[in-house]
This record gives structure tokens, C-alpha cells and sequence, in this order.
């Protein structure tokens, strides 16, 4: 008898583990495929929204209609099911460190590694800086499990856990992306561990063909549709008359030698400090922009970085009507309850106020002219496009955490 339906994928990570722990302790799923995104049809649905109030998979509906959603709480329900497993260890600190490594797969690992390959297949919206960060920041923590799994064969105790079907399941695409040769071979632990779960006979069953990737993706530009060309009016139809849209005052400078966009291009697709710099200075006009210093006045009531950088995402939204005339990038630097919030702008013409002042909250930051054949101000310009330096402000050093480019 079927134990129930997990609304998921089969090839995400979250469903995989759940699928395999069921195998393993030879519980009937049915996988109902379902997409990922709480916007699609099904998932906005009313059957739906009842099983899960977000929208989102896995989510679970035992045979005797007993409903659950999060990975964590369904991989937790489906094991817990064998009075006798083993998958859920064998004392209380067993148990609570099996919880402690699904959360910090789920809650830390995961988010981290996706940032880093969702972007590179074209899931979302590609920078080549943002994701150069990212992955930065996913191989420090994936470095977590290498550290662990250097000195022990599995995540908890001396066989497998749920914590290795959970972390192994979550893992499958990063492995498969952007996790290549060269990282297996400079992490062996965790590279001996997960082949040792993936070769498991229940997750086997569920998940047979895990790839390994050579070398990490490339991003790969959509192609440009073209636009199918408008059909003429009749002749006897006159056009309806459109009224002129307001002109931004930038448009009288007219057009300048560096085209804003050839930056942008530039900008995204190398090595800031390598090449994207060394272009800029050769291209820029000082007659035509400027470049500013654009920070927080009110750094004193910043608390959480997330929030910080949700602050600066809010003001680039707002300054959308600016955006063939600005390019520049804001970060936050700090930790929690210990943050600021800086960055650069380079704006068309010699003033700030025509650019700047489309955003409402324009007067929360301090806006200072810099000077180009500065060593200083070019040094200035340089590290916060670059974001790859602290910043020192009243003798305490701040390390960068979060920020958004404007482009």
C-alpha cells in the first residue's frame, strides 16, 4: 500500500532525500511531479495552497491524509516511520546532531550553492561578479563538510544517517555543475563521502545517474529573438496620436563618446581589477560624468547586514528612471548590529541632483564629487566596484558582506 504522495521533482535535491529515505526503510512513495515555482498554476492552486500555504515542494500527503510540508519535518516523518531504523541514530546527541546537519544543509549549504550555479544555467539573472562572489562564498562552506568528513567517515556516528541521504540529495546538482575535477580533487573528504552515499542501493533506486562534472559551467547568453516587424496601418487609418513622454533633463547632453552600456557589458563580463578597470579609465570623460561617493547618513540605525542590503536594492529600484545615465555598485560592510553602508556612482553631466533625485530617499546618503586624476579618489572608485577589500572608517575596519550593482 502506497504511504503516501510527495509533491516534488525528481531531480531536486530536497525530493531526492526524501525519496531515498523511504526506500531505505522500504516505505511506498508516490511522486507527484510538481514545479518549483509557488507562481506556477498547480502550485497557486487552491488543492494546492492547502498541503502547502506557500506554494512550494516538497510537500507531503500521507495515505490516511495526514498533510506536512518543509524537506526537513517530511524526511524526519518518512524515517521516523521504522521504529527500528538507524537512520535517525542511536541516542538523543545522535539525534539532535543529525537535525543539526539537515538544517545546515538546508538553511546555509544549499542557499550558498545555488546562488552560484542558478545564474550559470540561466535560472536567474547572471552578473559575473555576483557570481564569482557567490561562489566564493559556497566553497568556504562547503569547506564546513570537508573539515568534518576529514576526520570522520560520515556526518554523524559511525554509519549512515539521514543527515548523509539529506546533505548527499542537496548536493546532487552542485556536483553536477559547478562542483568540478579540480574541487573533488582539492577536497577528498568530502569527495569520498558523498561517492560513498550516491553508490548506496536506495539511493541508487531513487537517483540513479548522478553526474560529475569535468569543469564547472559557462554561462551562455539567451540568443536575441527578434521582433516580428509591426504591420503597416491601412492608409485610411490615421495612428492614434501618442503623447510625448517627459524628457529627462539628462537627455539634453546629448550623447556622450562612452556609451553607458559598452561599461555595463564590460562591467559583467570580467575581471573587475584585471581588465574591467583598466578599460574604464581608458574610456572615461571627465566631461561628459561624474563620479561620486554615494553613502548611508544614517549608518547608526542599520542592524541586520540582510536588511542593510535590502535598503540599498530598494534605492536602486527607485532609481530606475535613471538608469541610461548611472551606473555604480553600493556594499555593506560589517557584521550584525555593526554595519555601513557605502559605494560609488558614476553619473552623465558634472551634478548629482539630475540623476539621483528620480529616487525619493535620494537625501538619506551623502553624495561627494570625486576627482579622477586623484590616485586617492581612482583607489576609492576601484575598491568599491571591485568589493574585494575592507573599508576603515573611524580607525575600525569593516569587512565587505553583501551589496547590488547598479546597471
Amino acid at each position: 500500500m502506497t504511504f503516501g504522495k510527495l509533491y516534488g521533482l525528481p531531480d531536486n535535491g530536497r525530493t531526492i532525500s526524501i525519496l531515498v529515505a523511504a526506500k531505505h526503510n522500504n516505505l511506498d512513495l508516490e511522486l507527484v511531479k510538481t514545479e518549483a515555482k509557488a507562481t506556477a498554476a498547480f502550485n497557486s492552486s487552491a488543492e494546492y495552497r492547502k498541503i502547502n500555504p506557500i506554494g512550494k515542494i516538497p510537500a507531503f500527503v500521507g495515505a490516511n491524509g495526514y498533510t506536512l510540508n518543509e524537506a526537513i519535518a517530511i524526511a524526519i516523518y518518512v524515517t521516523s516511520q521504522n521504529e527500528k531504523t538507524t537512520l535517525l541514530g542511536k541516542t538523543k546527541q545522535d539525534y539532535a546532531s543529525i537535525v543539526r546537519w539537515l538544517s545546515f544543509t538546508n538553511a546555509e549549504l544549499l542557499p550558498r550553492l545555488a546562488a552560484w550555479y542558478r545564474p550559470l544555467m540561466g535560472l536567474e539573472g547572471y552578473n559575473k561578479k555576483t557570481v564569482d562572489e557567490a561562489a566564493k562564498v559556497a566553497v568556504n562552506t562547503v569547506g564546513v563538510l570537508e573539515t568534518h568528513l576529514t576526520n570522520n567517515t560520515y556526518l554523524v556516528g559511525e554509519r549512515i544517517t539521514l543527515a548523509d541521504i539529506f546533505a548527499a540529495s542537496l548536493l546532487t546538482r552542485a556536483f553536477a555543475t559547478v562542483l568540478d575535477k579540480k574541487f573533488r580533487s582539492d577536497s577528498p573528504a568530502i569527495t569520498r563521502w558523498y561517492n560513498t552515499i550516491i553508490n548506496q542501493d536506495s539511493f541508487k533506486a531513487v537517483f540513479p545517474n548522478p553526474v560529475l562534472v569535468e569543469q564547472t559551467i559557462k554561462y551562455t547568453p539567451p540568443k536575441k529573438e527578434e521582433k516580428p516587424k509591426a504591420a503597416a496601418p491601412a492608409a485610411e487609418e490615421k495612428p492614434a496620436e501618442e503623447k510625448p513622454k517627459p524628457k529627462h533633463p539628462l537627455e539634453a547632453l546629448g550623447k556622450p563618446t562612452l556609451i553607458l552600456d559598452d561599461w555595463k557589458r564590460q562591467y559583467s563580463n570580467s575581471e573587475t581589477r584585471e581588465e574591467a578597470m583598466p578599460w574604464f579609465w581608458k574610456n572615461f570623460n571627465a566631461e561628459e560624468y561624474s563620479l561620486w561617493s554615494v553613502n548611508y547618513k544614517y549608518n547608526n540605525e542599520l542592524k541586520l547586514t540582510f536588511m542593510a542590503n535590502n535598503l540599498i536594492g530598494g534605492f536602486h529600484a527607485r532609481l530606475e528612471g535613471s538608469r541610461k545615465y548611472l551606473f555604480g555598485a553600493q556594499g555593506v560592510y560589517g557584521e550584525n548590529y555593526n554595519c555601513l553602508i557605502k559605494g560609488v556612482f558614476m553619473a552623465r553631466g558634472q551634478e548629482s541632483l539630475p540623476a539621483f533625485d528620480v529616487a525619493p530617499d535620494w537625501e538619506s546618503y551623502d553624495f561627494v564629487k570625486l576627482d579622477p586624476t586623484s590616485e586617492a579618489d581612482r583607489k576609492l572608485v576601484e575598491d568599491m566596484w571591485a568589493w574585494d577589500v575592507p573599508v576603515t572608517v573611524d580607525g575600525k575596519v569593516y569587512e565587505w558582506t553583501d551589496g547590488h550593482v547598479f546597471k
